[in-house]
């Protein structure tokens, strides 16, 4: 297991006994529940971004399209629409939208931070405009609620929600895919060096491409459990600043902005570090004006103490090679 690993797995068990010490009410089983639920839908878009960042990329525009996936469903569906076909609709304009920053990223040379930026803006823009930028709800989908955030109970007082399960396929697919196929080894090898990658015979344009609706398709099925969980959709608010929660948990899980590193693993626990320290902060009874700057300096710390711990044993392998 990789050191980075072992240090955010460190953090988060150093987070959860300090609070658990601290509030007896942080073990029990709906805050538990609760903790899980949000650090598995932190994950699945966590897990969206790694793809574009092991390729050197950025995706800035994950909250919006979260938006956007979110109300239009709620408009679909408040409409009538049948509700499997709404929700084939609202995952191709997801992999849709991917695709295109794909495309604009590799045939148009633009730069991904400006791309994904300019999607920031524009995708809630247009759910706000076609929402009447109106709070929409999910009443009387009891089907799809139960699909997309219902429980499964593993005993009579603790069940696991739905997003739990979503999280496990598609953590172990993403593992299979980055670790046991030839273009996972070429997704890394094309986030090591571009040029290098494309003068061995590597597709890169088609990679990127692929990384790209793979993170907008994955952010449009948080969206969509988002939607669900939350039973109501502000077009304005809804999903804001998630890019910069998921950025954050996969540069913290081992992805390097950089490109050419990555962790399904690490992504996963440092999704579940994020949502815990949120959760701490409440139970401890921190005032929430601090919240953001108390999350950020946990971030930042952990990821200042992995690029130490790497540049140490970059230099100590130096040491031994000279020697």
């Amino acid at each position: 297991m990789k050191k980075n690993i072992l240090g955010i797995m460190a953090l988060f068990a150093v987070v959860f006994l300090f609070t658990a010490l601290k509030n007896d009410s942080f073990l029990n089983a709906y805050n538990l529940q609760n903790l899980i639920k949000w650090s598995c839908l932190y994950g699945l878009i966590g897990l969206g971004v790694s793809f574009v960042i092991i390729t050197g990329g950025i995706d800035l525009s994950i909250g919006s399209v979260i938006g956007l996936v979110a109300s239009l469903l709620a408009l679909l569906l408040s409409k009538g629409r049948d509700p499997s076909t709404c929700i084939a609709l609202v995952l191709a304009l997801s992999a849709g939208i991917g695709l295109m920053h794909g495309l604009l990223i590799t045939k148009v040379k633009l730069q991904p931070f400006v791309v994904t930026l300019c999607g920031l803006l524009f995708y809630r823009g247009i759910a706000r405009y076609i929402t009447d930028n109106q709070s929409m709800g999910f009443s009387g989908h009891d089907t799809l609620d139960s699909i997309f955030s219902g429980k499964v109970a593993v005993s009579s007082q603790f069940a696991l929600p739905a997003p739990f399960f979503y999280l496990v396929v598609v953590a172990v697919v993403a593992a299979l895919f980055l670790n046991r196929t030839v273009w996972g080894r070429y997704l890394f090898a094309l986030g090591n060096n571009e040029t290098a990658a494309r003068y061995s015979g590597i597709d890169t344009d088609s990679l990127k491409i692929l990384a790209y609706v793979a993170c907008s398709l994955l952010t449009g099925l948080a969206g969509v459990l988002f939607a669900f969980e939350l039973n109501s959709v502000q077009p304005a608010s809804t999903g804001e600043f998630y890019e910069l929660y998921t950025i954050a948990a996969a540069v913290l899980g081992g992805c390097s902005l950089r490109g050419g590193e990555g962790s399904v693993l690490g992504v996963i626990i440092a999704a579940a570090v994020i949502r815990l320290l949120y959760n701490s902060i409440n139970m401890l009874g921190i005032s929430t004006h601090l919240e953001y700057a108390i999350i950020g300096a946990v971030i930042l710390a952990g990821v200042t103490v992995d690029e130490l711990v790497k540049r140490y044993a970059a230099a100590r392998r130096t040491r031994q090679q000279a020697e």
